[in-house]
Order: C-alpha cells, then sequence, then structure tokens
C-alpha cells in the first residue's frame, strides 16, 4: 500500500543511488536540465580503486557535450597506451599485440578520442562537473512508492541517523547488487557469478619492460598487469587465487611478472569482488528506473560495462527532464526500457564473446608453444584490426520505439553484435559525425533541446511552435546526399543524439514538427 502522508526530511526531484561514473554523469546531465537532484553513495568517498579502464568513443562523445573530455583526456594515458599486449610474464617478448578502436588514435567516424584512464581519476571529474549534493557514507535501505513520487528510507552512518527523501523519479545506479533491483524484486537473466576477481594495487619500477612498449593492459598467461595512471602505479587483475585470504602477495606478483624476488613491490591495497553477467528482466517499476550495473553486469573483457551505464542515463536524463518539466508525458519513460533493454543483452553477448576470444588466444599460444616454437613467434589473433570488432556496438546501436519515427525504413541494426559501425540519419541511430567547421562536429550542436538540421532552415522556422526545446541548425549542403536529405529536408534529432525523424524533402504540412514532437514525447 502506498502512504501519502509519510513526512518526510527532504524533497527533490529525482533521488540517485549510487555515486559511481554512472550515477555522476546522470547528475551533471540533469542538472544541466535544471533538475533538482540529490545521489546518495554507501561508501564514505569515491572509489580509491582503479576499476573501470576504458572510457570509449562514444562515453567521450558525451563528456565532450559536458565539457569534461579535456580534463578527462589529460589525466588520463597518452593514446599509444591504447594498445593490448599479450605475453607469458611481463619480461617476456609481446607473442600478439592489439589496439582499441578509438583510442589509439582517432577514427573518422567521431570526433572525440577514447582514453584510458583509471575510474579513481575519471570520477572527480564528473562529481565536479555539478554542485548538486552527494550524500556519502548514505545507503538507502527501504523505500516506499506513491502515486505522484517515491519516499526513499536512507541511513546516514557518519551521523548515524536515518532520513527520508520524497523524489518524484529514483534512478537506481548502485551496482550488480543492487539494493533496489532486489527491494523491488525484479529477477535477472544470464549466468550471474562467472568468477571471483582480485584486484592487487602495488608500487614497483617496470620501466624497464615496460616503457619503451606501453600499453593499457597487458595480458600475461595468468591474470594481467594494466598500469594505473601516467605518473605510476600498478595492479594485477585476475581469478582469486587459491589460499587468498592468506596470500603473500609481493610473492606472488614477483612470479606472475617474472621479475623474481629482487624487484621491490609495494602491495597498497587487495580487493576480491566477483565478476558477474546478468541483465534485469526489467529495467524500472513505476517510477523507480534501473541504470548501468543495477540494470546490466558484464564481465570487463572489452570495457563495455560502465560505458553502457553512461549510454543508460544518457539515454533517460532527457526523458526524465521532459517529464518533470511538462512537455512530454510520463508514457516517454516507457521508451527508456525499450531502448536499452535490447542494447544491454547486445552488449553482455559481445563481453562473453570477448572473453572467449581471449581464451582462444591463449589457447593459440599453448598449441604453438607445444609444437616447439620460439617464444618470440607471433600469433594470428582471432579477430579483426579493430580491438574486438565492437564499434558497431559502441556507435551503432539503433533504437526502435514509441520516441522514433520511422520513415519507411525500418532502423538498421548490426547483422550481429560488435560488428563494424555503418554510420546512418535512418531515425533511431546515432546522429553521424559530420564536421561543420574546424572542431566543430554536428554532434556539438546537440544539447539540453531537440535539433533540427536542415539544408533550408527558413522552410521549417515558421513550423517551431510549441512547449518542447528546440534548436534549428543549418545542414551544410555538402553533407545532404550523406544525410539522405533533398534541398528543403531535415532531420529531427532527439537531445541524446539520436535521430528521431527525418522528412527527405521539404515539410509536407504546416504542422508536420509539431505533430512529430508530440508522437515523440507522448504528449
Amino acid at each position: 500500500m502506498t502512504d501519502q502522508n509519510v513526512v518526510v526530511d527532504d524533497e527533490v526531484e529525482v533521488l540517485i543511488v549510487g555515486g559511481g561514473p554512472v550515477g555522476l554523469t546522470a547528475r551533471a546531465l540533469l542538472e544541466r536540465w535544471g533538475i533538482r537532484v540529490l545521489v546518495v553513495e554507501r561508501h564514505p568517498e569515491l572509489s580509491p580503486f582503479p576499476r573501470s579502464r576504458l572510457v570509449n568513443v562514444r562515453s567521450m562523445e558525451i563528456f565532450r557535450g559536458l565539457a569534461l573530455d579535456e580534463k578527462i583526456t589529460g589525466a588520463g594515458f597518452a593514446p599509444e597506451f591504447g594498445t593490448i599486449r599479450f605475453r607469458e610474464t611481463l619480461l617476456s617478448p609481446d607473442f600478439a599485440l592489439a589496439k582499441w578502436v578509438g583510442v589509439n588514435s582517432p577514427v573518422p567516424e567521431s570526433p572525440a578520442l577514447g582514453v584510458v584512464t583509471s575510474q579513481d581519476r575519471l570520477e572527480p571529474h564528473l562529481l565536479a562537473a555539478a554542485k548538486a549534493p552527494v550524500r556519502f557514507g548514505t545507503e538507502l535501505v527501504d523505500l516506499t512508492e506513491e502515486a505522484d513520487g517515491v519516499v526513499a528510507l536512507l541511513d546516514d552512518r557518519e551521523q548515524d541517523r536515518r532520513t527520508r527523501v520524497r523524489a518524484r523519479y529514483l534512478l537506481a545506479a548502485d551496482g550488480a547488487n543492487s539494493t533496489v533491483r532486489g527491494l523491488l524484486g525484479i529477477g535477472t537473466a544470464g549466468p550471474g557469478k562467472i568468477a571471483d576477481i582480485t584486484t592487487v594495487v602495488f608500487d614497483a619500477d617496470l620501466d624497464h619492460w615496460c616503457a619503451r612498449q606501453p600499453a593499457g593492459v597487458y595480458f600475461l598467461s595468468y591474470g594481467s598487469f594494466i598500469p594505473l595512471y601516467p605518473e605510476g602505479g600498478w595492479a594485477w587483475l585476475g581469478p582469486t587465487p587459491e589460499g587468498a585470504e592468506h596470500a603473500d602477495w609481493p610473492d606472488f606478483l614477483s612470479r606472475t611478472l617474472g621479475t623474481g624476488p629482487d624487484l621491490p613491490l609495494h602491495v597498497l591495497r587487495v580487493q576480491h569482488w566477483e565478476m558477474k553477467a546478468l541483465v534485469a528482466e526489467r529495467f524500472g517499476h513505476g517510477r523507480i528506473l534501473l541504470t548501468g550495473d543495477a540494470a546490466h553486469a558484464v564481465p570487463v573483457t572489452g570495457g563495455l560495462g560502465m560505458n553502457a551505464g553512461i549510454a543508460d542515463v544518457h539515454n533517460l536524463c532527457w526523458k526524465l527532464a521532459g517529464v518533470l518539466q511538462g512537455w512530454a508525458a510520463p508514457s516517454l519513460l516507457d521508451s527508456y526500457e525499450k531502448e536499452r533493454h535490447p542494447v544491454a543483452h547486445r552488449t553482455l553477448g559481445q563481453a562473453v564473446a570477448n572473453a572467449e576470444l581471449l581464451f582462444q588466444v591463449q589457447a593459440r599460444r599453448r598449441e604453438q608453444l607445444q609444437s616447439g616454437a620460439a617464444a618470440s613467434e607471433q600469433i594470428e589473433l582471432p579477430w579483426s584490426e579493430r580491438y574486438f570488432a565492437q564499434l558497431g556496438l559502441v556507435l551503432g546501436n539503433a533504437y526502435d520505439s514509441d520516441a522514433v519515427l520511422t520513415d519507411g525504413a525500418a532502423p538498421h541494426e548490426p547483422s550481429e553484435p560488435g560488428t563494424d559501425y555503418v554510420p546512418s540519419t535512418r531515425p533511431g541511430h546515432r546522429m553521424p559525425h559530420l564536421w561543420l567547421a574546424p572542431d566543430h562536429s554536428t554532434l556539438d550542436i546537440l544539447g539540453e533541446w531537440f535539433t533540427l538540421l536542415t539544408p533550408d532552415p527558413a522552410a521549417w522556422e515558421r513550423h517551431t511552435t510549441g512547449p518542447w526545446p528546440l534548436h534549428i541548425e543549418t545542414l551544410p549542403e555538402e553533407h545532404t546526399a550523406v544525410c539522405e536529405l533533398g534541398p528543403h529536408g531535415a532531420l529531427l534529432v532527439r537531445p541524446d543524439g539520436h535521430v528521431a525523424a527525418r522528412w527527405h524533402d521539404g515539410p509536407p504540412g504546416d504542422s508536420v514538427l509539431s505533430e512529430a514532437l508530440k508522437a515523440i514525447t507522448g504528449t
């Protein structure tokens, strides 16, 4: 039963549960829309662990829109660290080499460049990107759904007290073991826990083996080593070894690295955690919405998990803003699950496929060595020159929902998860990157509004009445053919950068634009 008479200590428009990269990105996006937000995070501070490593090209496009891209890049590694090296030990020569697409070097499909960085270097920039309050050391322990909101019971461990906050909507970004998902009784599909993993953070001078051959990750015969920061620091990541509770970690690292006991190693932190593979059966209930790992937890191979969560909230936040500001109907929020649930399943499938590809590399290497091959002999990698061939998954997701108006051609999906990206202006697709001026992309004109891109703005300006935030931008004539537009045609692009509608020729009627926006926003 709902209780409309619950006494609360605070009221906000959106309560975000979880202050990791996904929750903090949602906070920044919503604040740009003028939405009152509160974030609660059960840990006492930002994550001290490196954890997520890759900010892919699509996430960097989103951060470019928040004016964070240069700051994140400045705290990360140089592009040459967008390399993956395969070795028996750190001292061994490479037996295979790969590149992270859109990180090691630019791709023509995007104005942004992905970056290898550590989560503990990313989160401070996200925290500083907005002024909305963040309560650390505060855990959601219960919630009550009301007709027009949600009341959350919060346990503030630092002040040793409990408070209640009423929010119009609750956004759960509280991880793979989501308390919110559990309270809602939402089940998951997928294998669930697939491995016990240990991360060991340590200091050591490894320049002798790595300085001339940099990499974002070194895959070894047992686990992997990753550089943490441009100025130093390392982590080992791999299956939790037997007897981990009594492990001599410096000795373990020396043997795994292949450096021997003479290299000084200083272990700073050890973290044991579960690698999970799951997708929530539903992405929410009523006014409560699941995002990030709360909605889908995927293996780390390929660096897809955090980036998928960032894309979740980029899809969701403009819809929340529209509903809260009155220019969209609550039914628009139904399109969040309709659009992102299939992406979550494709992402999980690609991450599992990535793991299988890595296993193939290791198996090929064992076969090679057993046949008597020299240690320096290379093996052929079981994927294309584009790391795990996943650019199609990163940039090519096409949405199919009531928030997209088809123009006679069904949204084109990649033939299989992770295939190469083919830019398209068909409704549902991400608006392709096209240069409008030096360092000024079609993606840069998007923001907290719908964007109408047309070679003939005068033909469309008299059709812009209504409550919806809308900007009209000129599309240079040289781009009309690639956008499949005539001289008076137009693209209507949503705030999240996906094409909502396309008219090949001029406006077919006086009310075409307002009718399209009504249909998209459910008003």
